[in-house]
């Protein structure tokens, strides 16, 4: 009995002293990093980000600590940068100090610093960046006139809308299907019937993982990387959801590898296959079937729900705000009138719709933490110290509702880009996709695809809520690392 005691004892003192330990590396470490909420050892700042949200957590933070300051997820140390200035040091001012990809565990566990979008490999970033954002190009705005599929998808869905017959139904699942066409038929260079039983099953699985990274799983996760990664619970689900995504894009690439037409490539695989057969020499070479499956999951998963989440709240907003969506049907029929299709050269004549799509965007403010950065060497940022490789987070939505940039930052107001005569106005806070030389990648592709989507939908139909107008709650769901609207469903009024 004594002994077992003696052992609680020694193992007590242990702990303890490991504790300690930590805790006093952890303040040794912090030098003269911005400051910040105190810490507890082993936990961080854990009950300070835990009020509310991460985002919500983050932005009161800010009052206090100011523009720039620290966090501590478990033992590391983030810098948090608010507001537009600031951020715009971060991404265009300074960019190369803050280049580097900065840790983000839930997809770091199964990219494992393969692709270009995840990884924090500089010479990876540059090789794979660069090709693809020609070959984006190509496949997107170039010689396979991607503008013309999107208007055939487009017409796709005014078909199966129309199916709905004025029954109240759930938007999201048709417009999933719409947007993931798109960018299956860049990356793929095909597309799937709506019923395909393989399309819904990615857009599940692309769904329910990025609501879950979203949630406070997904904050546990990025908090506490190796102790989450064993324990059960309802984030392992991003795991076996990417990992499944990533099996289905090899089976896709390996369909692709035996019809491949080096003479006439349809798609980024396609031209990844190529490039990879020209350089299978080259023993450095970043052009392997590692990086070919990493960086195609990337480029569709982030491309399939930005556009699918951003066309599903714009119907919410819009049928909120029946007045906005009376104008923009004005708009449409003055501008574009109703026998042709919508093309992007439209929307230079249509100053009122270009707005609100710019304050839809603002508004959802869709990746409100922005992607993690790291900076690339040791570097002095407005009088502090920050060492190499230190993760910094450019908190977006404090620049997407920044009030000293916008008129009305917290409240759906298409005047915040319109001048006194109701013209269009740029306005440099508006990056909802962030900004500089790792801005994202298909943020083209994603204006192209929402105008050209959405104004044929509203070409085609009114929108009618089955509850009054004042219940329609257009608050996210869930805000993490993404902003999603809460569930709802509208008829779609054929006009």
């Amino acid at each position: 009995m004594y002994f077992l005691d003696d052992v609680t004892f020694l193992l007590t003192a242990v702990v303890s002293c490991l504790i300690l330990f930590i805790s006093f590396m952890q303040f040794w470490k912090k030098g003269n990093l911005p400051p910040g909420p105190t810490p507890l050892p082993i936990l961080g700042n854990l009950l300070q980000l835990s009020k509310g949200g991460m985002v919500k957590s983050l932005l009161n933070l800010s009052q206090k600590h100011g523009e720039v300051f620290t966090i501590y997820l478990s033992s590391k140390p983030v810098i948090v940068v608010t507001g537009y200035k600031a951020v715009k040091e971060v991404y265009v001012d300074r960019g190369d100090d803050f280049l580097a990809r900065g840790d983000s565990a839930c997809f770091d566990f199964v990219f494992k610093n393969y692709g270009f979008a995840f990884t924090n490999n500089m010479d990876r970033w540059r090789e794979l960046r660069k090709f693809s954002v020609s070959t984006m190009r190509d496949f997107s705005l170039g010689k396979s006139n991607i503008e013309d599929r999107i208007q055939e998808e487009a017409l796709c869905l005014v078909k199966e809308l129309k199916k709905t017959k004025e029954s109240l139904v759930d938007p999201r699942p048709y417009l999933s299907k719409a947007a993931c066409n798109v960018i299956f038929a860049i990356v793929f260079g095909y597309r799937h019937d709506y019923e395909d039983a393989e399309l819904l099953n990615v857009i599940s699985l692309i769904y329910s993982t990025f609501s879950i990274i979203s949630s406070k799983w997904g904050q546990l996760v990025e908090m506490f990387p190796w102790v989450m990664q064993y324990i059960p619970g309802r984030h392992q689900k991003i795991f076996t959801g990417l990992k499944k995504l990533l099996q289905f894009v090899n089976k896709r690439v390996e369909m692709n590898r035996k019809n491949l037409d080096e003479n006439n490539p349809r798609s980024y695989v396609d031209a990844f296959l190529i490039k990879m057969e020209k350089e299978n020499i080259n023993p450095k070479t970043e052009f392997h079937m590692k990086n070919l499956l990493n960086s195609t999951l990337q480029i569709f998963f982030a491309g399939v729900d930005t556009s699918s989440t951003t066309l599903t709240y714009s119907l919410l907003l819009l049928m909120k705000y029946p007045n906005i969506l009376e104008k923009i049907h004005k708009e449409i029929d003055q501008v574009i009138g109703r026998d042709r299709y919508p093309k992007m050269q439209d929307r230079r004549q249509m100053p009122f719709t270009d707005a609100v799509i710019h304050e839809i965007q603002r508004f959802i403010d869709l990746i409100p933490m922005g992607a993690p950065r790291k900076t690339t060497k040791d570097i002095t940022f407005r009088g502090y110290s920050i060492p190499k490789n230190t993760n910094v987070y450019p908190v977006l939505t404090s620049v997407l509702k920044d009030p000293t940039h916008f008129p009305y930052p917290n409240e759906f107001n298409p005047q915040n880009f319109l001048d006194d005569h109701d013209e269009f106005k740029k306005n440099d806070a508006f990056i909802p996709m962030a900004a500089g030389k790792r801005i994202c990648l298909g943020e083209n592709l994603v204006r192209v695809e929402i105008f050209i989507i959405l104004i044929t939908v509203l070409q085609n139909f009114n929108l009618k809520s089955p509850v009054p107008l004042e219940d329609l709650d257009i608050t996210p769901e869930i805000s993490g690392l993404g902003n999603f609207p809460k569930l709802f469903k509208l008829a779609f009024i054929p006009r």
